[in-house]
């Protein structure tokens, strides 16, 4: 009898599956886990969206959303963040204007559309895009559709204009803007009596 109690006992203390005797003690020693309450959840998926960059307040509510956090208390940590100034979605707009037309040439419809897919509400929109100057607007059409006429040479007027006036109606520009600064840029180039065809034409 001592004896299968001695080889018994040697089983138990050389198995190699159980746990150390360390760990089974911190495991009956450890607390439950305290369930995180939702507005300090939602405070950490804002904080962290935050932390790549500006977001406007739709965008982190639909970041709330996907993580199941009830919209009353969305609504009630928005409120702060935008009380303390970590939301602002006018300053987000005047941001985003200046960054996309400086570094993409973006015409005002296109900056408006780009802020109404974030949530920017319309009145914040149109104060946005109204500080970019028509005159500025027009010199950076103005450039775009020299570099791209540098790449079209040789091929016939019409369709120049065409790639300009594709290029530039992507960016937001209406076909009037794309028709002037064409000609215009044809005119520099010494090429402007073809300009009235190409009206007839197109």
């Amino acid at each position: 009898m001592a004896a299968r109690q001695r080889r018994s006992r040697s089983r138990r203390e050389f198995d190699p599956d159980a746990p150390p005797s360390s760990a089974r003690e911190k495991t009956r020693d450890k607390p439950p886990e305290e369930p995180v309450e939702p507005s300090a959840l939602a405070r950490e998926i804002c904080l962290r969206q935050l932390s790549h960059g500006p977001r406007t307040a739709a965008q982190l509510g639909a970041a709330m959303a996907r993580k199941g956090i009830e919209e009353d208390v969305a609504a009630e940590v928005l409120e702060r963040f935008t009380d303390v100034g970590l939301i602002d979605d006018a300053a987000f707009a005047e941001a985003w204007v200046e960054s996309r037309h400086s570094g993409r040439g973006l015409a005002r419809r296109a900056l408006a559309h780009e802020l109404r897919t974030r949530g920017v509400d319309t009145a914040v929109i149109a104060v946005a895009v109204a500080e970019l100057d028509p005159e500025r607007e027009l010199e950076t059409a103005r450039a775009l559709a020299v570099r791209r006429l540098a790449s079209t040479r040789g091929l016939e007027t019409s369709a120049r204009f065409r790639r300009v006036a594709s290029l530039l109606a992507r960016k937001g520009y209406s076909e009037a803007v794309a028709y002037r600064v064409f000609r215009e840029a044809l005119e520099a180039e010494g090429a402007s009596d073809t300009v009235n065809t190409i009206v007839v034409v197109e």
